[in-house]
């Protein structure tokens, strides 16, 4: 699927982004890999870091510039979005700021990926999407929303748009499991409630999810990984056993529990196995027969962290992180 394939990652220069054009570099044999993103010191380093292989070029630009989207996308067959503003006590403070990238720069990447007739877009995507309680979860709807509705734009079939939506990446840079093997301080790690859940996925298992979901996408579905789940305090106490732990209370456009799939998804979602598949709310946005075989779930089935059937130990969190 990727080799002889010119592939373009929005945001190129993130942790999920970098992580990802190494992957495809070392496995495959892609016709090129174009890393585009606004931050030219990580394209710097990442050229320094990536030198010996002469199919990654890198492209200066940011997703709220459609004519610059418009020039990236030339000649590409496959476009990774995983550009976004992701922090969310600074998007609540900036709302602008969040409408303007993850929103309207999501419509620009769909806008240009028509226009140049790119073949598979598919949107890295979250589970705060589901059920959004915070402006950060609130845009990556949105913007799974336009993914899901624009297939109705290509109307000659040739661009096809769908979603990866997953939760926290373990070691991820800026991630909780990050921070806490990055600092070594003996202050009290701050934990907001004592049985607050997140979902968990490794970069690995990232790769293998948006690799299913190119191979398998028709276009409008939104692809999920069965992923285990762990408390936050568990999680703490397994990576930081010396430290202690302070609870300070939940705070602002923060959730107990993440949701992966939402009671009104539930009916349009199926299961493939190893993952779920949610499908468009009006089949005529693409032709979806490939999944009639396929199971659905329950009546009114939930996926939270909380509910999950698999659940992470501190033994499989350490090896993970690389403490054991």
């Amino acid at each position: 699927m990727y080799n002889n394939k010119t592939i373009l990652i929005t945001g190129g220069t993130g942790s999920f982004g970098q992580s990802f054009a190494k992957y495809l570099l070392i496995n495959f044999r892609p016709k090129k890999v174009i890393i585009f993103s606004r931050d030219e010191l990580k394209q710097f380093n990442m050229q320094q870091e990536l030198g010996e292989h002469d199919n990654i070029r890198f492209f200066l630009g940011d997703i709220r510039d459609v004519a610059r989207l418009r020039m990236a996308f030339e000649g590409v067959d496959i476009v990774v979005h995983a550009a976004a503003l992701k922090q969310v006590p600074a998007l609540e403070y900036n709302p602008f700021e969040a409408i303007q990238t993850n929103i309207l720069g999501s419509q620009n990447i769909i806008t240009a990926a028509l226009e140049r007739k790119v073949g598979k877009v598919l949107l890295i995507s979250t589970d705060k999407a589901a059920s959004p309680v915070n402006l950060y979860g609130a845009s990556k709807m949105c913007a799974e929303k336009l993914f899901v509705s624009s297939n109705v734009y290509s109307s000659d079939g040739e661009t096809h748009f769908s979603v990866v939506r997953y939760g926290n990446v373990i070691g991820s840079r800026g991630s909780i499991v990050d921070t806490i093997m990055n600092n070594k301080s003996d202050a009290p790690l701050h934990v907001t409630d004592h049985n607050m859940t997140r979902f968990w996925i490794t970069l690995n298992q990232c790769f293998d999810l948006v690799s299913y979901a190119l191979k398998n996408m028709v276009g409008g579905e939104i692809f999920i990984p069965k992923v285990p789940s762990m408390k936050i305090q568990d999680l703490f106490k397994a990576l930081a056993p010396d430290r202690k732990i302070k609870i300070i209370g939940i705070r602002p456009g923060e959730k107990i529990h993440e949701t992966l799939i939402t009671q009104e998804e539930s009916s349009r979602a199926h299961d493939l196995e190893d993952y779920y598949v949610i499908l468009p709310h009006t089949k005529s946005l693409a032709h979806h027969s490939k999944y009639d075989d396929k199971k659905s779930v329950k009546k009114n089935f939930v996926y939270t962290s909380d509910l999950n059937r698999k659940w992470l130990t501190s033994e499989q969190i350490k090896k993970i992180a690389g403490l054991v």
